[in-house]
């Protein structure tokens, strides 16, 4: 090998070992919540001429293990009683396991609306700069996919996007202002904005009057009916980012969930 290619090669080699791999621009420090953190809702529907308190939500966090690696466990629970129940039922259960640079690693949904009921997986693998994300889906007891998405673009679900958004630096943005990511729906790596909406105060359903930090979020996806809306959240105003209200859109409407009782701040 002569001196020119050897020279050649050991550039490459060592430029190769200094540029950031996917793996590492996905990680993020993790300042918001902690192991043991548990959020309750009140829920309450807007289908049409019906807008009525609909039942209750839960959002908790726990350490877990996932195959081998340190991680955290997402579950939220949205089950709807009473009249409101009885006019559109909503049980669903969503659990996402995200290692501690909140990069997701699992994903699952088991959804019964309305009439339907549907079941959800997305399992993250991580090389280089590629992830490699298989999803399924099963409706009404037949499976509608089971295919593998490939992507060089950090890539988030229902729940991993919450936690990347509670330590999402908001600083110095302005109403109107959005942050891009990309976003898996069903089995297609979709556009996602967050959008900023300014700050206002709000009381929960606690009692407590919270400073919080207003944003939304447009999944730019045929699967939602509201695209430029297809979720709102309110988030303190402080470290903790606690969702106080998140407003999520159905097929014949909306849900609210409404912070009704807050145990395990990290700050």
């Amino acid at each position: 090998m002569n001196k020119k290619r050897t020279r050649t090669t050991l550039l490459l080699l060592f430029f190769t070992m200094w540029l950031p791999s996917l793996s590492a621009q996905c990680e993020i420090v993790n300042t918001a919540f902690q192991n043991g953190e548990e959020i309750q809702y009140d829920l309450y529907f807007n289908l049409g001429i019906l807008n009525a308190r609909a039942g209750r939500g839960s959002l908790s966090v726990t350490d877990a293990n996932y195959r081998g690696e340190n991680a955290y466990k997402m579950v939220m629970l949205l089950n709807t009683s009473g009249l409101a129940g009885t006019f559109y039922t909503v049980l669903d259960t969503l659990t996402s396991y995200i290692d501690k640079d909140l990069r997701p690693l699992l994903f699952t949904k088991e959804a019964q609306e309305g009439k339907d009921y549907s079941v959800e997986r997305q399992s993250y693998t991580y090389s280089g700069n590629e992830i490699s994300i298989r999803a399924i889906r099963h409706w009404n007891g037949e499976e509608s996919f089971d295919e593998v998405v490939t992507t060089d673009q950090c890539t988030y679900d229902y729940l991993s996007v919450l936690a990347f958004v509670r330590n999402l630096d908001l600083t110095g943005m302005q109403y109107g202002d959005r942050k891009y990511i990309q976003f898996i729906s069903g089995k297609r790596a979709v556009n996602m904005y967050v959008n900023y909406l300014g700050t206002s105060t709000i009381k929960a359903n606690n009692g407590q009057k919270y400073e919080v930090v207003n944003i939304s979020m447009t999944i730019h996806d045929d699967a939602f009916t509201n695209q430029k809306e297809a979720l709102k959240a309110s988030l303190t105003n402080d470290a903790n980012r606690l969702p106080v209200v998140i407003d999520t859109s159905l097929k014949l409407g909306s849900v609210r969930a409404v912070l009704s009782d807050v145990t395990g701040l990290r700050n």
